[in-house]
């Protein structure tokens, strides 16, 4: 089998698939990822209890299920919305009854006796109820997955500054909440970026196809994806994840959202706080500096109940978001604010300023059952959010950018259950949006000190102008089969057709540099943006089509041994690149440029596409195999394992650039001014100064079509990247003090490849990409070389990889209401690297390969701890906490600091300081009567005031220098410092 196309053998192996699941589709389907499933063995009388009947029913909401026990007396009810069950027993002309918590997505072993026989399946004391007696546990240890429940005792009482879901899964090992120093949040796993993640609400992905943070909306974003108070629990699996999980190569988060029951109940909430109620920041601390103006404000309501009493409910949720924070503004090249010219002082102020973020989240559910064989969903979520960005540092408040993040999720579910198969089928429509655009549009000023790139400070307008997103709709349908003794066979189709957009008209506003050594009102710098005549406007669109199907095997080879087996096929069309054809004045300036040369290391000819010679990666097949093995058959010691490959996908914002760089041109021109003298009319970008220049429209005209425009091109033959995992651990269930605690180890190895990188083609004279001498040279980069007309030639390829070994250690004691506590404990030990040090953007221009960066330590902590409990005290006060301490995250620089600049070249250090943060919360419940019930709440973020920076000074110097005494010094602090935080709600 090549890389393009399947060969024949399996063509035909994929034709039987394909066809096997559309037949099925005909009949019932097994439900998505967050079904839960109820399963066991009735016994009577030291027998199978043959022909059993056995029916569970929702507590809250009357959902019912039935099934009948087989020959040997095994049942399973599957699909079943997380939540509390009745679970009611028939068998030898005896009933009984009992009520079961299953969470999501999960399997929970219920085993049934009849006539004095009382099974231990998982070693705890019978219950007997009339003649049945039941045994169970709702703890899920049989299982190869590596994963982590988050309940909704979790969501609602532990601390946190942001009401993000998401956040919670910072208690799974191997699992991080980033915070940047601008509120912006992303969720990792491992070594990989957030962009390899995927979250499934409801069993639909909710993946972000065009920008970087792996879920919609979370590119640069300081809001929450989803309303957390619509959010019922989910779990998160790291590792050893089944077929079913498409999209991601590193960890996947399932959830399930919230439904109304048969009793209206509604809830609000109001948190705050706000600059008195925050300790300062080391910046503000120091001399003449004052505290910003900062305020957190988060309110919602939410409501449901019954349409029609055990059939229909609705359940509606809204919250918002309004925060203001703290920004601090920090010259450059050692400038004080008395040496600025007098707008730019005022611009300054007093140091900081205080940045606005506005959210808007609604969600609304509609379910209706129709007997016990069809169940409808319709879930609607909407998501509306507007901030000011980029207004920090260097860059003054003129010069911000205005972020919108819009977007629309439905989703219509129906199920359909008939004896041993269930079907779930979803139909879906998406429409999210990013979008960045300049606060204002004028000209924007750098004053620079001598060269246009060292800046002093920033102002005027923003260069920042997208608009990017996704829009389509999709279908799948999935099912499993449970009469095949031992076997759950579950297999599903996916089909997706979406529309991926992008506007980037960066540098729209021109930006003009001075030099404060020579004038004001002159520039010597300018660049600028523009579009390219013929080509378009650097907008891109591509309709996509994705397709996928899998298969998988759940199989109980007897009561020690399960095995999970399954394989999984994807395939997406992208017709921008797949059509893409390069333009002709293009391919003649690479024929004609050094890349072309033999001792390049380019070949050219796998960049020019023709529209007919790319194809989309059709070879992703993704087996996954785990195992369990449980020593004593009683679910409290399990060994278990597992081996898979994951196939994730390429971002469009790196595919798209191909063309919009190629139709909205970026230049630079060099003004000939006496301190910057340049060879007007020899010099391509070297321009006598024209006042006329400082209208947008003149310089634009003034632009050719290569005119120093950089490029970038793909690689003809790209692939999917992709992750391969291997793991291995145990499972123990211990009784200390009375109460059971679960613990698991694991040791994980995890290989990621194929990620995309974009390397610099240009070359020498010689076609080398470095000097030949000094010998081994590893600086400058032939930056503005050999590629005339135009400037710089950037190739896209498959290139990152990462590996990654990893101990998880979990110990956990679940909360429940009848102990009245509970707590986690995680710990990772990461010993992770990356072929390059590539950290954001893929862009690695500073080698003539991946290769020759060699492996870099992966941005992850070594040692990470995070530690969670929960209490309920006296006086009807609930106590909660959480505290993290990790070692300090890797970070790359460029080191100059050496014998000459030709020996320039990428470097990593460790900062001394760890991450430490101690979080407490509080919480009285007072019941006004009426079933109306006021809540007061004081959480304590950062209770010791730990300092943990999020940026460091990376510049060590330059050749022949000393080494900047700054250097590895902290220049930005991540919130929260010690804040104080009030919530009131009422329920009802």
């Amino acid at each position: 089998m090549n890389g393009k196309c399947a060969s024949r053998p399996v063509r035909k192996l994929l034709t039987v698939a394909m066809a096997t699941c559309l037949a099925l589709g005909a009949a019932p389907l097994m439900a998505q990822s967050t079904g839960a499933t109820i399963r066991g063995q009735v016994m009577a009388d030291s027998a199978p209890a043959a022909s059993a009947q056995i029916v569970v029913i929702n507590t809250t909401t009357g959902f019912r299920r039935s099934a009948q026990a087989g020959a040997d007396g095994s049942y399973s009810v599957g699909g079943l919305p997380p939540g509390t069950y009745r679970i009611e027993v028939q068998a030898a002309g005896q009933s009984t009854s009992r009520e079961l918590v299953v969470q999501v997505g999960q399997t929970a072993t219920l085993n049934l006796g009849v006539g004095g026989v009382a099974e231990t399946a998982d070693a705890g004391a019978a219950t007997t109820l009339d003649a049945v007696q039941v045994v169970g546990t709702a703890v899920e240890t049989r299982t190869s997955e590596v994963a982590t429940y988050i309940s909704n005792k979790q969501i609602e009482a532990l601390p946190q500054n942001s009401r993000n879901f998401l956040a919670f899964a910072d208690t799974v090992p191997g699992m991080q909440f980033i915070t940047d120093a601008s509120g912006n949040t992303r969720l990792r796993s491992g070594a990989q970026s957030a962009n390899a993640v995927n979250v499934f609400i409801d069993g639909v992905g909710q993946k972000n196809y065009v920008t970087t943070g792996g879920v919609s909306g979370q590119d640069t974003s300081r809001g929450n994806p989803f309303p957390q108070s619509a959010i019922g629990e989910y779990k998160v699996i790291t590792q050893n994840y089944k077929a079913e999980y498409d999209q991601l190569s590193s960890a996947a988060v399932v959830a399930s959202t919230r439904s109304g029951g048969n009793e209206f109940q509604g809830s609000f909430f109001w948190d705050y706080t706000m600059t008195d109620w925050r300790s300062a920041t080391d910046f503000e601390r120091r001399p003449g500096a004052t505290k910003a103006e900062s305020k957190q404000e988060q309110y919602g309501v939410s409501f449901g109940g019954p349409i029609v009493q055990d059939r229909a409910h609705f359940f509606i949720a809204y919250e918002a978001k309004e925060f203001s924070s703290p920004r601090t503004f920090s010259l450059g090249r050692g400038y004080t604010v008395d040496q600025l010219p007098p707008e730019l002082q005022s611009q300054f102020g007093n140091g900081t300023f205080t940045s606005p973020f506005k959210e808007d989240l609604y969600f609304g559910k509609i379910d209706w059952a129709v007997g016990e064989n069809h169940y409808f969903e319709l879930t609607a979520k909407y998501r509306d959010e507007s901030e000011t960005i980029q207004v920090e540092g260097q860059r003054l408040p003129p010069a911000a950018t205005l972020n919108t993040n819009d977007e629309t999720r439905v989703d219509l579910r129906y199920q359909w259950t008939s004896g041993d198969w269930l079907n779930d089928a979803h139909i879906t429509y998406e429409d999210a949006f990013w979008s960045p655009q300049p606060a204002n549009f004028t000209n924007g000023y750098f004053l620079s000190d001598g060269n246009w790139w060292e800046t002093i400070v920033r102002s005027g307008g923003g260069d920042n102008y997208q608009d990017k997103g996704q829009k389509g709709w999709s279908f799948q349908d999935d099912l499993t089969f449970t009469g095949f003794g031992g076997h759950t066979i579950k297999a599903g189709i996916k089909y997706k057709r979406i529309d991926l957009d992008t506007l980037e008209q960066n540098k729209y506003n021109p930006q003009f540099y001075y030099d404060i050594n020579e004038s004001l009102t002159v520039p010597t710098h300018v660049e600028f943006g523009a579009p390219v005549a013929g080509y378009g406007d650097g907008t891109v669109s591509s309709g996509n089509t994705q397709f996928g199907i899998y298969i998988q095997d759940d199989w109980e080879v007897n009561e020690h041994l399960t095995l999970n087996m399954g394989v999984r096929w994807d395939v997406e069309t992208t017709p921008s690149y797949e059509d893409f054809v390069t333009p002709g004045d293009v391919v003649t300036a690479l024929q004609n440029s050094n890349t072309n040369l033999p001792n390049s290391g380019v070949d050219i000819d796998d960049y020019i596409s023709t529209g007919g010679n790319r194809d989309p990666d059709r070879n992703n097949w993704a087996p996954r195999f785990g195992f369990s093995y449980d020593l004593n058959a009683d679910q409290r010691h399990v060994i278990f394992g597992g081996a898979g490959r994951s196939y994730d996908r390429n971002l469009f914002d790196y595919l798209q650039n191909e063309v919009s760089k190629g139709s909205w041109g970026q230049y630079v021109y060099n003004f000939n001014t006496p301190m910057h003298p340049c060879a007007v009319g020899t010099d391509a970008t070297c321009r006598n100064w024209d006042p006329g220049y400082l209208d947008p429209e003149f310089l634009r005209a003034s632009s050719i079509a290569g005119g120093g425009r950089e490029l970038y091109l793909m690689n003809n033959d790209l692939v999917v990247p992709y992750s391969d995992q291997f793991g291995l651990g145990m499972r123990n269930t211990f009784e200390v003090w009375g109460r059971d605690w679960n613990t698991e180890v694991m040791y994980s190895y995890v290989r990621s490849h194929d990620g995309i990188a974009f390397l610099l083609g240009n070359r020498r004279p010689d076609g080398l990409f470095f000097p030949p001498t000094p010998p081994d040279a590893t600086d400058p980069p032939p930056w503005g070389q050999g590629f005339a007309p135009f400037s710089n030639l950037i190739l896209g390829q498959n290139a990152l990889e990462t590996k990654t070994s990893a101990i998880y250690i979990k110990l956990e004691k679940p909360y429940t209401s009848s102990s009245g506590w509970g707590a986690t404990f995680a710990y990772t030990y990461t010993d992770s690297e990356q072929n390059s040090p590539v950290d954001g953007f893929p862009g690695a221009f500073n080698a003539a390969s991946i290769g020759d960066y060699g492996w870099f330590p992966g941005k992850v902590p070594e040692n990470r701890i995070v530690a969670s409990g929960i209490w309920d005290g006296p006086w009807g006060l609930t106590f909660s906490g959480k505290g993290v301490w990790s070692d300090a995250t890797p970070r790359y620089y460029q080191n100059c600091n050496v014998s000459a600049w030709a020996y320039c070249h990428f470097d990593s250090y460790t900062p001394d300081d760890d991450f430490k943060q101690v979080d407490l919360a509080m919480q009285k419940v007072f019941d006004t009567g009426s079933n109306v019930m006021l809540r007061l709440r004081f959480d304590v973020l950062n209770v010791f005031d730990w300092t943990n920076y999020s940026g460091y000074e990376d510049w060590r110097g330059g050749a022949g220098e000393v080494q900047n005494p700054l250097w590895g010094t902290p220049n930005a602090i991540a919130l929260p410092t010690r804040t104080f935080k009030l919530s009131i709600g009422i329920d009802w």
